[in-house]
Protein backbone atom coordinates (compact mmCIF):
# COMPACT_ATOMS: atom_id res chain seq x y z
CA UNK A 1 0.00 0.00 0.00
CA UNK A 2 1.42 3.34 -0.98
CA UNK A 3 0.81 5.98 1.68
CA UNK A 4 0.04 9.57 0.82
CA UNK A 5 1.64 11.88 3.41
CA UNK A 6 -0.88 14.57 2.50
CA UNK A 7 -3.90 12.51 3.58
CA UNK A 8 -2.67 9.48 5.57
CA UNK A 9 -1.51 9.01 9.15
CA UNK A 10 0.14 5.76 10.22
CA UNK A 11 2.24 4.14 12.89
CA UNK A 12 3.68 0.70 13.56
CA UNK A 13 4.37 -0.86 16.92
CA UNK A 14 5.41 -4.28 18.16
CA UNK A 15 2.80 -5.61 20.59
CA UNK A 16 3.75 -8.35 23.03
CA UNK A 17 0.75 -10.57 22.33
CA UNK A 18 -0.03 -13.18 19.67
CA UNK A 19 -1.53 -12.02 16.39
CA UNK A 20 -4.50 -14.38 16.84
CA UNK A 21 -5.38 -12.77 20.17
CA UNK A 22 -5.18 -9.25 18.75
CA UNK A 23 -7.41 -10.33 15.86
CA UNK A 24 -9.96 -11.71 18.30
CA UNK A 25 -9.85 -8.44 20.25
CA UNK A 26 -10.47 -6.36 17.13
CA UNK A 27 -13.32 -8.55 15.84
CA UNK A 28 -15.35 -9.20 19.02
CA UNK A 29 -17.65 -6.48 20.38
CA UNK A 30 -17.07 -7.38 24.04
CA UNK A 31 -13.31 -7.11 23.55
CA UNK A 32 -13.50 -3.78 21.66
CA UNK A 33 -14.97 -2.16 24.77
CA UNK A 34 -11.69 -2.74 26.64
CA UNK A 35 -9.27 -0.87 24.39
CA UNK A 36 -10.83 0.97 21.42
CA UNK A 37 -10.76 4.52 22.86
CA UNK A 38 -8.21 6.10 25.18
CA UNK A 39 -9.22 5.90 28.85
CA UNK A 40 -10.98 7.48 30.61
CA UNK A 41 -13.27 7.56 27.55
CA UNK A 42 -15.07 4.31 26.90
CA UNK A 43 -17.16 2.33 24.45
CA UNK A 44 -20.77 1.99 25.55
CA UNK A 45 -21.86 -0.26 22.68
CA UNK A 46 -20.35 -2.06 19.72
CA UNK A 47 -21.90 -4.02 16.85
CA UNK A 48 -19.78 -6.06 14.45
CA UNK A 49 -20.90 -8.01 11.40
CA UNK A 50 -17.53 -9.34 10.24
CA UNK A 51 -17.95 -9.42 6.48
CA UNK A 52 -17.33 -6.98 3.65
CA UNK A 53 -20.24 -4.55 3.83
CA UNK A 54 -21.01 -5.65 7.38
CA UNK A 55 -21.44 -3.08 10.10
CA UNK A 56 -18.79 -1.81 12.48
CA UNK A 57 -20.72 0.48 14.80
CA UNK A 58 -19.54 1.96 18.06
CA UNK A 59 -21.00 4.30 20.65
CA UNK A 60 -18.30 6.22 22.48
CA UNK A 61 -18.71 7.98 25.80
CA UNK A 62 -16.42 11.02 25.80
CA UNK A 63 -16.72 13.01 29.00
CA UNK A 64 -20.38 12.08 29.33
CA UNK A 65 -21.25 12.79 25.68
CA UNK A 66 -22.36 9.80 23.61
CA UNK A 67 -20.93 9.74 20.10
CA UNK A 68 -22.42 7.28 17.61
CA UNK A 69 -20.14 6.08 14.83
CA UNK A 70 -21.56 3.87 12.10
CA UNK A 71 -19.36 2.22 9.54
CA UNK A 72 -18.73 -0.81 7.41
CA UNK A 73 -15.93 -3.22 6.68
CA UNK A 74 -14.34 -2.77 3.26
CA UNK A 75 -11.77 -5.56 3.44
CA UNK A 76 -11.15 -8.49 5.76
CA UNK A 77 -8.10 -10.75 5.47
CA UNK A 78 -8.54 -13.25 8.29
CA UNK A 79 -5.99 -12.73 11.02
CA UNK A 80 -4.05 -10.14 9.03
CA UNK A 81 -5.97 -7.06 7.93
CA UNK A 82 -9.14 -5.12 8.72
CA UNK A 83 -10.26 -2.13 6.67
CA UNK A 84 -13.29 -0.18 7.83
CA UNK A 85 -14.74 3.22 7.14
CA UNK A 86 -17.38 5.63 8.33
CA UNK A 87 -17.84 6.82 4.74
CA UNK A 88 -20.72 4.35 4.53
CA UNK A 89 -23.03 2.64 6.99
CA UNK A 90 -24.60 -0.78 6.59
CA UNK A 91 -26.34 -1.18 3.24
CA UNK A 92 -23.76 1.14 1.64
CA UNK A 93 -25.61 4.25 2.77
CA UNK A 94 -23.26 7.25 2.27
CA UNK A 95 -22.39 9.29 5.34
CA UNK A 96 -23.08 13.02 5.31
CA UNK A 97 -19.68 13.91 6.77
CA UNK A 98 -17.25 10.97 6.76
CA UNK A 99 -14.11 11.16 8.88
CA UNK A 100 -11.75 8.40 7.77
CA UNK A 101 -10.97 4.91 6.60
CA UNK A 102 -8.93 2.80 9.02
CA UNK A 103 -6.56 0.01 8.06
CA UNK A 104 -5.39 -2.27 10.86
CA UNK A 105 -2.68 -4.80 9.98
CA UNK A 106 -1.24 -7.67 12.01
CA UNK A 107 1.92 -9.68 11.26
CA UNK A 108 3.84 -12.17 13.37
CA UNK A 109 7.08 -10.65 14.68
CA UNK A 110 8.86 -14.05 14.89
CA UNK A 111 9.21 -13.67 18.70
CA UNK A 112 5.64 -14.52 19.71
CA UNK A 113 4.41 -10.95 19.40
CA UNK A 114 2.77 -8.96 16.64
CA UNK A 115 3.82 -6.16 14.36
CA UNK A 116 0.77 -3.91 14.52
CA UNK A 117 0.18 -1.14 12.00
CA UNK A 118 -2.68 1.34 12.19
CA UNK A 119 -3.34 3.68 9.28
CA UNK A 120 -5.99 6.37 8.98
CA UNK A 121 -6.77 7.61 5.47
CA UNK A 122 -8.59 10.92 5.10
CA UNK A 123 -10.49 12.58 2.26
CA UNK A 124 -8.37 15.74 2.31
CA UNK A 125 -5.16 17.20 3.72
CA UNK A 126 -7.30 19.35 6.01
CA UNK A 127 -9.10 16.31 7.46
CA UNK A 128 -5.74 14.60 7.99
CA UNK A 129 -4.33 17.67 9.77
CA UNK A 130 -7.42 17.92 11.94
CA UNK A 131 -7.01 14.28 13.00
CA UNK A 132 -3.31 14.79 13.69
CA UNK A 133 -4.06 17.93 15.73
CA UNK A 134 -6.70 16.01 17.71
CA UNK A 135 -3.91 13.69 18.82
CA UNK A 136 -3.79 10.81 16.35
CA UNK A 137 -0.38 9.56 17.49
CA UNK A 138 -1.00 9.87 21.22
CA UNK A 139 -4.59 8.59 20.99
CA UNK A 140 -3.94 5.65 18.69
CA UNK A 141 -0.73 4.94 20.61
CA UNK A 142 -2.72 4.79 23.85
CA UNK A 143 -5.23 2.47 22.18
CA UNK A 144 -2.36 0.19 21.08
CA UNK A 145 -1.02 0.13 24.67
CA UNK A 146 -4.49 -0.64 26.02
CA UNK A 147 -4.89 -3.37 23.40
CA UNK A 148 -1.58 -4.91 24.43
CA UNK A 149 -2.46 -4.90 28.14
CA UNK A 150 -5.93 -6.30 27.49
CA UNK A 151 -4.67 -8.99 25.08
CA UNK A 152 -2.07 -10.06 27.63
CA UNK A 153 -4.82 -10.46 30.23
CA UNK A 154 -6.52 -12.96 27.87
CA UNK A 155 -3.49 -15.18 27.25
Amino acid sequence: MKLDPETDLTFTRTIDAPRETLWECWTTPEHIKHFFVPAPHRIEACEIDLRVGGKFNTTMNVEGHLMENEGVFLEIVDGQRLVFTDTYSEGWKPAADPFMTAIIEFADDQKGGTTYTATARHRSPQARKSHEDMGFYDGWGTVASQLEAYAQSLT
